[in-house]
């Protein structure tokens, strides 16, 4: 039996009724199409999509599968509710473990910096050595990337991971018990990250200067893979992605205020968030399979990832040369 990849309270009911709210993208609203399902974190593929006008002439429709974190989407993807997942690569990693069936068929890359470690101004938190004995609010669940940073930079600074007291809440959850005060310490990702900044945290530390590996993956399931006409489909979406993601590098306003309008955020934060996204889609190389594989190591050495995962095995190269 596949155990289950994370503690998020949702339930297939409400997985599938997600899903059927997402959107749809054609050039044709042909019903002899193939339909991918295109699974997204907080509308960040979607966006970029949209506001590159990325979808032109695709042969194909997309429909998009929309969820807050990566542990309920990897769920949808292992239930049949969305045919790809979108993730940093930790969270890919434990999917993986936790048995999902899915191969990483492209990588993204980023400077990092999207991910950080939060503390209330007030908290008397001021460097990494002060979070021993201290709670962590990670989110979105066991196996995300703020985990990964949060166990990295405690090696870094000669703590253990046992010196903290990790409690796990999804993003949201966490946004509003670190905003009222009751959490003053939280290791979070992307447009949370930015809104606590706002709402007055302070960053203790980010994921650059190599803290966090900046690669993130696209994977698809093993079914979907196995129909020859969606793999053709994800293959020509990987490309057109790739050059969504080299609009946004060139268009940071206009993809600011693309995040204004369809994410609801404010301007500091798209542009804050605009700054930071995953600037290429990549092929999966022996040396992205070497990054990745000493995030797995490290967090099977504490426990998070267990089984282990081989990286180079869990790929499909075929879709992007």
């Amino acid at each position: 039996m596949i155990r289950r990849i994370a503690a998020a309270a949702l339930s297939l009911t409400s997985l599938l009724a997600l899903t059927a709210c997402g959107a749809d993208s054609s050039a044709d609203a042909s019903s002899k199409q193939v339909t991918l399902t295109i699974g997204d974190q907080a509308k960040t593929l979607q966006t970029i999509v949209a506001a590159s006008d990325a979808l032109k002439g695709a042969k194909y429709k997309v429909k998009w599968a929309e969820f807050e974190g990566a542990a309920p989407l990897y769920q949808a993807v292992q239930a049949g509710a969305a045919d790809t997942g979108y993730s940093a690569d930790l969270p890919a990693l434990q999917a993986l473990s936790g048995g999902v069936q899915i191969k990483n068929v492209a990588a993204l890359k980023n400077d990092g910096t999207h991910v950080g470690i939060v503390v209330r101004k007030d908290s008397g938190i001021d460097s990494v050595k002060d979070l021993k004995g201290q709670k962590v609010v990670v989110s979105s669940a066991k196996g995300s990337v703020s985990e990964y940073l949060l166990a990295n930079v405690l090696k870094q600074n000669g703590l253990s991971y046992k010196d903290v007291k990790v409690q796990y809440l999804l993003p949201t959850d966490a946004q509003a018990a670190f905003a009222s005060g009751k959490i003053k310490t939280w290791a979070i990702f992307g447009v949370y990250q930015a809104v606590a900044l706002e709402q007055g945290g302070k960053l203790l530390v980010d994921g650059g200067d190599g803290r966090v590996s900046g690669l993130g993956f696209i994977n698809a399931s093993d079914k979907a893979l196995a129909d020859s006409s969606k793999k053709a489909a994800l293959a020509d979406f990987l490309k057109r992605l790739g050059t969504a993601l080299k609009w946004t590098s060139t268009h940071k306003d206009a993809y600011a205020k693309a995040i204004v309008e369809r994410n609801g955020a404010d301007a500091s934060v798209a542009k804050t968030l605009a700054s930071a996204a995953y600037g290429k889609v990549l092929p999966i190389t022996s040396d992205v399979d070497t990054t990745v594989q000493g995030v797995a190591d490290l967090m099977n050495s504490i426990g998070v990832l267990d089984p282990n995962v081989d990286v180079a095995k869990s790929s499909d190269t075929s879709l992007l040369k």
